[in-house]
């Protein structure tokens, strides 16, 4: 069973290891839903109790899929979902992080998730027209009103959190964190473990890359995010990044381990404040994801690990202009 940790220090806590559930419907292709629903149940049974979607999964329909999930079961779980984005006809179109639109997003959310409040509620993307105070001021009426549980940015720098944190606790900053991209260890980790803000890194096995079944972007289906979408694994930058893992494959073997078991355990022993929440839709997979939570990687493997993935090792760009663009600079 999942041991618990805490997320931020305004009282959320969590399994150690969550679920991301996007893959579930969205970016990956079409996902065998009976699949999906067996392992919700699943991660439950084995002690999982941190689920993540947003309303942009589908568009709607993740959020629809964990409603339906979790119906009778919602004591059990802490759900996580997310504002932020204009979806105009179905399609994503930028960002909108008005208050009256916060307001609209939760009450459209808490009836696909059929459940009176939202755990943890996430800005998806920062929103440049809008100050982050008013974004934290909108959130905080919501926590008020009993609609939301806790507050949580994604992909924000440091000077937001700080502003968005005074006006109302920030309790998780959800972002891209693995050995693949390190790229917060710099300013944003030191923030966080400032403030007394939980990381929960999404794509903690680099997308696939880490667990030694990452493909070239154009062997990946019509339809799949990483086919048009993430840079690193197209060209030139695909051939220079598989052979960072061999460090990770080496000790895997070593430890009689999976490369992506090693991938999480490094991550949980960033710190007690990190809650990755690898994604899947297979049991296979979600059962062996959860075995990292077991996994101790002696010190001189951690070093090794260190000096064969460095930050900023990787090749490419995380995603293409326009999603990169969204990521908050401030």
């Amino acid at each position: 069973m999942l041991k618990r940790r805490k997320l931020g220090s305004q009282g959320l806590e969590v399994s150690a290891l969550g679920l991301g559930c996007m893959g579930m419907s969205h970016a990956y292709g079409r996902a065998d839903r009976s699949v999906a629903v067996a392992t919700l149940h699943r991660a439950i049974a084995l002690g999982c109790n941190f689920f993540d979607t947003a309303e942009v999964y589908g568009p709607y329909t993740n959020e629809t899929l964990l409603g339906e999930v979790f119906a009778g079961r919602r004591d059990e779980v802490v759900i996580a979902t997310k504002f932020g984005f204009r979806i105009e006809n179905g399609k994503l179109s930028g960002v909108d992080s008005r208050p009256q639109h916060i307001r609209d997003v939760v009450e459209a959310s808490l009836q696909r998730l059929r459940t009176d409040h939202i755990d943890l509620l996430y800005q998806h993307r920062v929103d440049q027209q809008v100050p982050i105070e008013d974004v934290a001021g909108a959130v905080r009426d919501l926590i008020a009103a009993g609609k939301v549980r806790f507050f949580g940015l994604s992909e924000a720098a440091p000077a937001t959190i700080r502003r968005a944190h005074a006006v109302q606790p920030v309790s998780a900053l959800q972002s891209e964190y693995s050995l693949w991209e390190r790229g917060l260890e710099a300013e944003v980790r030191p923030a966080l473990r400032e403030l007394g803000i939980g990381l929960v890194p999404f794509s903690p096995l680099g997308r696939g890359f880490l667990t030694g079944n990452a493909k070239r972007a154009e062997d990946y289906p019509e339809g799949d995010f990483r086919r048009t979408n993430d840079p690193r694994l197209q060209g030139e930058n695909f051939d220079a990044n598989i052979k960072l893992t061999a460090v990770v494959h080496a000790i895997a073997n070593e430890l009689h381990a999976a490369p992506g078991q090693v991938a999480l355990a490094w991550l949980l022993a960033q710190g007690s404040d990190i809650v990755p929440i690898p994604g899947t839709t297979t049991i296979a997979h979600l059962e062996d994801n959860f075995a990292a939570a077991e996994l101790r990687l002696p010190q001189p493997m951690l070093e090794q690990i260190e000096k064969a993935l460095p930050p900023g090792i990787t090749s490419g760009p995380r995603y293409m202009p326009f999603m990169q663009a969204l990521i908050d600079k401030n």
